[in-house]
């Protein structure tokens, strides 16, 4: 949909241009209809696509790709359960090393 910014989420659009249905597999063919000449028509009188649409278009070369940051140290997993990993991954090698033998 091209929406004006100052209307409600699900108020008036101005023109639907395709849809999205995330719940279809990716290789379904009406997972995205797209207009891509109407969507290069509303992106170059100056368009602004949400974060999701912006990498849909980057898929389909319509916009180069947004840059992802990397993920935070957030993320990661705790000290305690990197120590776990680590102590899972030695006996992993030590078992390999003495059914080598």
């Amino acid at each position: 949909m091209v929406a004006d910014a100052r209307s409600p989420r699900d108020g008036r659009f101005i023109e639907k241009i395709g849809t999205y249905n995330p719940l279809l597999p990716s290789d379904h063919a009406e997972r995205l209809v797209l207009n891509a000449e109407a969507a290069k028509k509303w992106l170059a009188v100056g368009a602004q696509p949400t974060d999701r649409l912006e990498r849909i278009f980057a898929a389909q070369g319509l916009v180069p790709a947004p840059v992802r940051p990397e993920q935070t140290k957030k993320s990661a997993p705790k000290a305690k359960a990197q120590e776990r990993a680590k102590q899972a991954a030695e006996r992993a090698a030590a078992a390999e090393e003495s059914a080598a033998e």
